[in-house]
């Protein structure tokens, strides 16, 4: 009933993690994907983002359906490096690398379970759901892609992203809103051994803020970090800057909003206490979102999983994803499990019976 052609699912794949696409040089899969779609008669559209974006495009297709329901099904095109020249292997059943680079399966795994379910049901000539196709640049690195898209075209209210890993049945249904905050502390620079009294060291200024500060596991939604601090140039003077990057996350945009204040005024206050100087950017990465375990999106996703004899298990998630911002431009929007294993390391794999599992459930889903 759910008939998947694995030879011809893991052989796509194969040509298309062999296309180079680290983030920002999509245009080549990007090329390949649409001329693809256009083949199994979607009308696509080339979507333009800013040159820093990509020297590639997003992707909208559509495809008439029977049924009366349609979807958006999502993935990114990039990958995170290094993801040159990747060679896949196929060893019982696992593709991975040949363990100098990642692998691929995020997302392009993502990309050939939606196109080989689509391959299956015109085949057998199945009616289906209207379907809309976002793939999109840039998504690893800030999910720019994602914030970039053109929604102008999109019909649909609710989208399916596949882009996590996990048993397959996984739905993430939360996901976390980030803030990124740079602080440069300005202090005064002295001669370490012959004045340093006349200094202000910025990296003790840092130091006493960050010991002020709630980091690591605010609460069971909230997260802080700092993840990097750059400063000094020679052990004879006092320092006198550094710069440190940090970040916020949330499930609540409320409790983002108070962590991030919570460190800014931290850094503000202690700089004040010293009589150095700071400056401060806090830029909102992306939303939170979290949707009901009785949305009706889930409730159908989860039938479609029990229909295939998947059991289906909802979670959150402290990373983000383009679900994030298709849920803030307003399309209802979960992110599926893949199969995909060890991501942004060489050591990725993805299970081939995984593989085929996620598009069983596409083909499923796009036809109930």
């Amino acid at each position: 009933m759910n008939s998947i052609n694995e030879q011809r699912l893991v052989e796509h794949f194969f040509d298309l993690i062999k296309i180079d696409s680290e983030s920002g040089n999509e245009k080549q899969i990007a090329e390949t994907l649409a001329t693809q779609l256009e083949g199994l008669g979607f009308t696509v559209h080339k979507l333009a983002v800013p040159e820093q974006v990509s020297n590639g495009f997003n992707i909208y297709a559509r495809l008439e359906g029977q049924i009366n329901d349609s979807v958006v099904l999502s993935c990114h095109m990039d990958t995170v490096k290094p993801g040159m020249s990747i060679t896949p292997i196929i060893d019982n059943g696992i593709i991975r690398s040949q363990g100098d680079t990642i692998l691929g399966g995020d997302d392009k795994s993502g990309i050939a379970a939606i196109i080989e379910a689509i391959r299956c049901i015109q085949a057998e000539n199945l009616q289906h759901k209207t379907i809309e196709i976002a793939f999109t640049v840039h998504e690893e690195g800030g999910l720019q892609g994602s914030k970039q898209f053109d929604m102008t075209n999109i019909q649909s209210t609710k989208a399916i992203v596949l882009d996590t890993g996990g048993p397959i049945g996984t739905i993430v249904k939360a996901a976390p809103g980030q803030q990124k905050i740079v602080a440069t502390i300005k202090g005064k620079p002295a001669h370490a051994g012959l004045a340093p009294e006349e200094g202000i060291s910025a990296i003790m200024v840092a130091a006493d803020a960050i010991t002020q500060m709630k980091l690591l596991r605010i609460d069971e939604e909230t997260t802080a970090n700092i993840g990097i601090v750059q400063g000094g140039g020679a052990t004879n003077i006092v320092m006198p800057d550094i710069k440190i990057v940090a970040e916020a996350r949330s499930l609540s945009d409320d409790k983002l909003s108070q962590q991030v204040e919570h460190m800014v005024s931290t850094f503000q206050a202690t700089a004040d206490k010293h009589g150095a100087q700071v400056e401060i950017e806090s830029t909102r990465a992306y939303n939170a979102f979290v949707l009901d375990e009785d949305h009706p999106h889930i409730v159908a996703i989860k039938n479609t999983f029990h229909s295939i004899d998947i059991e289906p298990k909802t979670k959150r998630t402290g990373g983000g994803s383009d679900a994030n911002n298709f849920n803030e431009k307003g399309l209802t929007t979960v992110n599926l499990s893949t199969g995909m294993a060890k991501v942004h390391t060489t050591e990725e794999y993805i299970a081939v019976a995984d593989m085929v599992k996620i598009a069983q459930f596409v083909k499923a889903y796009l036809t109930a």
